[in-house]
């Protein structure tokens, strides 16, 4: 590995786990390797097999390129118009935008949701520890949350947890506009 690959290498180790949030014995621990190939990896010391290199990707949940990727991610990253990507369609013409998202985990998704009246859309639960904030541009969301129910006005924010089951609704003769962000 040329320097330049194994600084690549390091700074991105050393970012994706503390995105997880685990320390060098947890990620050492979940690849099967020693504590002293982690340390020696993430000071771009050595020269690190491609097995070592595939077991810390695999275990960060990352491809191996993302790992020997010389270009540092970008301090801002633009998500123009052209990749917003509508993944749900109401019956009566209501969407669910995907505007932005990160990885790895801890992830970040950006939604915006315009909901018709009558529509509603039910939610499996999403992975344990999942959050997501809902904010109401405008009308009255009804968010449904396990056995829990609530009404949610313009200008209100609510806040609950995304690994129960869940359900955005319009009850209402107006429609729902609302940003929503996902944690997980």
């Amino acid at each position: 590995m040329t320097d330049t690959v194994g600084d690549a290498v390091a700074r991105t180790v050393r970012a994706l786990r503390a995105a997880h949030g685990w320390s060098l014995d947890q990620l050492a621990a979940r690849a099967g390797l020693s504590k002293g190939v982690l340390v020696a990896l993430e000071q771009a010391r050595g020269n690190p097999n491609l097995s070592t290199l595939i077991r810390v990707a695999d275990t960060l949940g990352v491809p191996l390129t993302r790992l020997v990727q010389v270009e540092e991610e970008p301090p801002i990253q633009l998500f123009p118009t052209s990749r917003h990507v509508v993944l749900w369609n109401g019956p009566s013409g209501g969407t669910g935008t995907l505007l932005a998202g990160s990885d790895p985990r801890p992830s970040l998704e950006l939604w915006r949701w315009e909901l018709r009246p009558g529509e509603r859309r039910d939610s499996e639960p999403h992975s344990s520890g999942t959050r997501e904030i809902i904010s109401v541009e405008s009308g009255v969301l009804s968010l449904v949350v396990g056995e829990s129910r609530t009404e949610v006005a313009a200008g209100d924010a609510a806040l609950f947890h995304g690994d129960r089951a869940h359900a955005y609704a319009n009850e209402t003769d107006q429609d729902v506009r609302f940003i929503l962000t996902v944690m997980d």
